[in-house]
C-alpha cells in the first residue's frame, strides 16, 4: 500500500522540518519532495503535515505514521540485505553527542549490530566540540553532533531549537547576573549562551560547569541556574524558562552527521550506520 520511496521522503521531511533541506539530503527537487508527500498522503487518506507560511509541522496522523514508515522501511532494508548477501566487516570509530544519552538512540545502534554483526562499533560520547576536534584529528570516522557556525555543513538529520530550561522552582532576579550551568569550552551550547547574553548586554555569572549531561541536570534542578539545550531533548525534571524570565532568544540548532577521511577502510560502515541514523532521526528526541 506505502511506497518506500514516499515513505523515506516522509520520514525526512519530518526530520528536518523543511521540504528544502529534505530535497537536498534526498538528492532530489523540491517538487519532487512535495509529489511524494502528497502521494502517501493520498495512499493513507490522510493530511500529515500542517504547512504554512512559519513552517511545517506533523499532523496527529504523521506522528502515527511515523512508526509505521520505520518499521517498513527497516523491514525492507533487512530483506535487501539478506538477499543480497552483502557483509560489512571492520573497526567503525563513531562519536555522539551527549545530548542523545536520554534519547534512543541506542536503538538504533542496537538495530545496526544485529544488522551488521561483523563490524567492531566503537562508541565515544563527548561534547560537540570535542568530537569535531577528533574527528579532524583522524581519531574518528563518524560523528553525530551539533553544527559548529565555522564548521563544515555535513548531512543534516534533525533541526530544532536551543531554549533556557531550569527548575520549574527557579525565579531570575533581572537586576542580577543569569546564573548559568554549562559544559566547559568548546562546547557549542555554552558558546551560544555567552553570546547571546553579550549581544543583549545581559550581566552572567558561572554557577556550575560540567563535562558531565547528568552533572549538569542535577545542578540546574537544584536550582543552582539555567542552561542552553535543545527542546526535542529536555531531560526530566527541567522546564522551558519562561518569557518572563527576559532571556534572549538563543536560536536554532541543527545536528549533523560528519564523515571522516573517505578513503579510510571503515566508509562502508560509516556510510551504513550514517542511513540507520537519517532513517531513525525523529527518535533522537525524547518522548
Amino acid at each position: 500500500m506505502f511506497d518506500p520511496a514516499q515513505l523515506r521522503t516522509f520520514l525526512t521531511v519530518a526530520q528536518t522540518l523543511s521540504f528544502t533541506q529534505a530535497a537536498h539530503r534526498l538528492g532530489l527537487r523540491q517538487s519532487t519532495v512535495s509529489q511524494h508527500v502528497r502521494k502517501l498522503e493520498e495512499a493513507a487518506g490522510r493530511r500529515l503535515f500542517a504547512r504554512d507560511t512559519h513552517g511545517v509541522e506533523l499532523t496527529e496522523d504523521g506522528e502515527a505514521m511515523l512508526g509505521f514508515a520505520r518499521t517498513i522501511l527497516e523491514a525492507n532494508e533487512r530483506a535487501a540485505g539478506f538477499f543480497t548477501g552483502t557483509r560489512l566487516r571492520g573497526r567503525l570509530r563513531f562519536g555522539a553527542s551527549e545530548d542523545f544519552v536520554l534519547t534512543r538512540l541506542p536503538e538504533i545502534l542496537e538495530g545496526f549490530r544485529h544488522a551488521h554483526p561483523e563490524v567492531d562499533l566503537e562508541l565515544t560520547v563527548e561534547l560537540s566540540g570535542t568530537l569535531h576536534e577528533l574527528l579532524t584529528a583522524g581519531r574518528l570516522d563518524l560523528v553525530l553532533a551539533k553544527r559548529r557556525p565555522e564548521g563544515p555543513a555535513g548531512r543534516l538529520v534533525w533541526r530544532d531549537r536551543l531554549v533556557w530550561v531550569g527548575s520549574d522552582r527557579l525565579r531570575l532576579d533581572p537586576h542580577r547576573p543569569v546564573p548559568l550551568v554549562v559544559f566547559p569550552p568548546p562546547a557549542v551550547t555554552r558558546a551560544r549562551a555567552l553570546e547571546c547574553l553579550e549581544e543583549h548586554g545581559r550581566a552572567w555569572r558561572i554557577a556550575c560547569t560540567s563535562g558531565s549531561l547528568n552533572g549538569l541536570v542535577a545542578a540546574a534542578r537544584a536550582g543552582l541556574g539555567v542552561m542552553a539545550h535543545t527542546l526535542g531533548m529536555i531531560p526530566p525534571g527541567l522546564v522551558r524558562m519562561a518569557p518572563r524570565a527576559g532571556l534572549p532568544e538563543l536560536g536554532g540548532v541543527d545536528f549533523v552527521l560528519l564523515h571522516g577521511r573517505r578513503g579510510s577502510a571503515a566508509r562502508g560502515p560509516a556510510e551504513a550506520l550514517a542511513d540507520a541514523i537519517l532513517a531513525g532521526g525523529d527518535r533522537l528526541q525524547l518522548p
